[in-house]
């Protein structure tokens, strides 16, 4: 399954009997960014900010002050639910005077948490690698040509005496056309360097 991230912000507001949930959404790329998001969109004078987030592996959640696991369990698991990395969620709580039971506030902070990311605008992930080849001068404008074809970016192309050394950075299941076209196109003058 590819995931996704989100393609920017996201928000969304439920009434669970009389309480009030509000969830922010955001992309996220370290840990640092997801904490300084929660902070930021944590409301001081709400009952509860619960959140977690998701990068890669790694994850955390916080049911702050809810009872233990009905909601920054929720909130991940709606995160991976609907099929995003790279992502944190802070669903902020006004109480309003009706206990919700245990199963009531899993569905309230993950229901709410799921909404706001099922409307969000989503982006997907492609893994990407990074490959180095070296082509004779000759070939030089046949790669710069192939970039656009294979969404490959040139990060970097050095000079020698007999071509150039270009790095480049593409999506991970286009490497393998990439180096077949240019072996056909160079007549077998293209080298990468995993290739020795």
């Amino acid at each position: 399954m590819s995931l996704d991230t989100l393609a920017g912000r996201a928000s969304h507001a439920v009434e669970v009997r009389h309480s009030r949930f509000l969830a922010n959404a955001a992309p996220i790329a370290s840990a640092a960014e997801a904490a300084a998001f929660v902070q930021e969109v944590s409301v001081p004078d709400a009952t509860h900010n619960c959140w977690a987030w998701r990068l890669g592996q790694d994850y955390r959640s916080s049911d702050d002050g809810e009872p233990a696991g009905t909601a920054g369990r929720p909130i991940l698991a709606a995160i991976d639910g609907q099929g995003f990395d790279r992502v944190v969620v802070v669903v902020t709580r006004w109480f309003g005077g009706i206990k919700l039971g245990a199963g009531g506030l899993v569905r309230a902070y993950g229901g709410a948490a799921a909404e706001c990311l099922r409307l969000a605008p989503r982006q997907p992930l492609v893994e990407t690698a990074t490959v180095a080849v070296h082509v004779p001068f000759a070939e030089i404008a046949l790669l710069h040509h192939l970039l656009a074809q294979f969404s490959a970016l040139k990060l970097g192309e050095e000079f020698d005496a007999q071509g150039a050394r270009v790095v480049l950075e593409l999506p991970a299941d286009a490497v393998a056309d990439l180096k077949s076209r240019l072996r056909d196109a160079t007549r077998d003058r293209a080298r990468f360097d995993d290739e020795g």
